[in-house]
C-alpha cells in the first residue's frame, strides 16, 4: 500500500507516502478514499505532507475525487501541500477551487464546520 490510513473521530487521515502522485496512485487513492463512504466515518483529510510533485492527470483526478465527496454529502481537505505541488495546482486554475489548508488540525476545522452546515442545512429541508 502506497498509504498511510488515520481514522479518527469525525475523518480519515490519507496520507501518501511517496514523493511523486501520478495518474496511477491516485487510481488507487481514489478507491481508498471512496471505500471511506461505505464506512461510518466518510470525511476524508488527504495529507499531501510527503508530495513533492504530481501529473496534470493526478491533480485532475484529486478534483475530481473532491468534488465526488461533496456530491456525496461528505467532506474531501488536502492538507499540508508542498510549494511544488500548490503551484503545480495554480498553473493548472484548480488551486482555487480545491478545499486546501495548511495543517491538518486546520482540515478538522473544515470537516466539522461542514458538518455542522450539512446538519443545519438537513433541518432547513425537513422546515419546507
Amino acid at each position: 500500500m502506497n498509504f498511510k490510513i488515520d481514522t479518527k473521530e469525525k475523518f480519515t487521515v490519507i496520507t501518501p507516502l511517496q514523493f511523486h502522485l501520478s495518474d496511477n496512485l491516485t487510481a488507487e487513492l481514489n478507491q481508498t478514499a471512496t471505500n471511506c463512504l461505505q464506512t461510518d466515518i466518510k470525511n476524508v483529510v488527504l495529507n499531501m505532507k510527503e508530495v513533492v510533485s504530481l501529473d496534470e492527470a493526478a491533480a485532475t483526478n484529486l478534483m475530481t475525487l473532491q468534488q465526488s465527496f461533496y456530491e456525496s454529502n461528505t467532506s474531501f481537505v488536502i492538507c499540508e501541500m508542498q510549494p511544488a505541488v500548490s503551484e503545480k495546482l495554480e498553473q493548472m486554475e484548480l488551486l482555487e477551487i480545491m478545499n486546501i489548508t495548511p495543517t491538518e488540525s486546520e482540515a478538522w476545522d473544515i470537516v466539522q464546520m461542514e458538518e455542522i452546515e450539512r446538519e443545519l442545512m438537513d433541518g432547513f429541508d425537513d422546515q419546507k
